[in-house]
């Protein structure tokens, strides 16, 4: 009998190379479902908080941005904390009622100073409306890749109509570099906030619009279910990033590499909606 499988959307989607090698080796014990489902969850939000840089270069823009923050994409809290850290208000927008029940269940057990001036709010990032504007808007941890072609434009238009004057979108995009390795897989040991660790395993041809990615366990218990959390995720390059957004009518006034290592290096725009 092979892994169960939980999430509908995985079926079309069989994994291969060494995280298909992983599952086999777990047998019937291996529970696969997608890294943003309810049994997903969980690993990403382990995962997510142990990624520092990122949140340096954000938080040093939002210092020059005043007024409420709009988090696109927020998951379980991993910018919409350190923003509301900030002194902000923020607005916590996510599509995933499993990440919004998790931010919530953080929310409740922090002081009432922090939770007071936070909103989460379960909607689709490329086509909201909240009837209200924000000094900034910010989609990190590269979730535009989680967006297909044809949505992207329904958010660059909702970022705009969500924008106070003199406002600034700012999100970040991966760069993949296929000498890295020079190969289509690679793999790396990565610590939870929990101190679990997971084989994180990425598959990606040069040149293909996605990649998968895959959480295992890196020493799953000797009996009983493993959670193998894996997810699909867009490639799309700054540089077709900017044009995107020079087309919607932003101007992209600044790019800033967000320190990092092997085949990935991560990029943050800051645009400005023009009038």
């Amino acid at each position: 009998m092979g892994a169960m499988l939980l999430s509908p959307a995985l079926a079309g989607t069989p994994l291969t190379g060494r995280a298909a090698e992983a599952v086999a080796a777990l047998g019937d014990r291996a529970v696969l479902c997608d890294l943003y489902d309810e049994a997903g969850a969980p690993v990403y939000h382990d995962i997510a908080g142990t990624t520092p840089h990122e949140v340096r270069e954000l938080l040093t823009a939002l210092r020059r941005l005043p007024g409420p923050v709009l988090d696109l994409a927020a998951g379980s809290g991993r910018l919409t904390f350190p923003f509301l850290g900030l002194g902000r208000e923020v607005t916590a927008l996510d599509l995933s009622g499993d990440m919004i029940g998790l931010l919530r269940d953080r929310l409740a057990a922090a002081p009432p100073s922090l939770r007071e001036r936070c909103t989460p709010v379960r909607a689709d990032m490329s086509d909201f409306g909240l009837g209200r504007r924000f000094g900034a808007v910010v989609l990190g941890t590269t979730s535009i890749s989680l967006l297909p072609p044809g949505a992207r434009p329904g958010l660059y238009r909702c970022v705009r109509e969500h924008l106070a004057p003199g406002g600034r979108f700012l999100l970040t995009t991966v760069e993949v570099d296929p000498a890295a390795d020079g190969t289509d897989e690679s793999e790396i040991l990565a610590e939870g906030c929990s101190g679990r660790t997971y084989r994180m395993i990425e598959r990606w041809s040069a040149g293909a619009g996605t990649r998968t990615v895959t959480m295992i366990p890196a020493d799953p218990p000797a009996e009983g279910p493993v959670t193998v959390a894996t997810t699909t995720i867009g490639v799309l390059p700054a540089a077709r990033l900017v044009a995107e957004l020079e087309q919607a009518g932003y101007a992209v006034r600044s790019l800033t590499p967000v320190p990092g290592g092997g085949r990935h290096h991560d990029v943050l725009l800051e645009a400005e909606a023009l009038s």
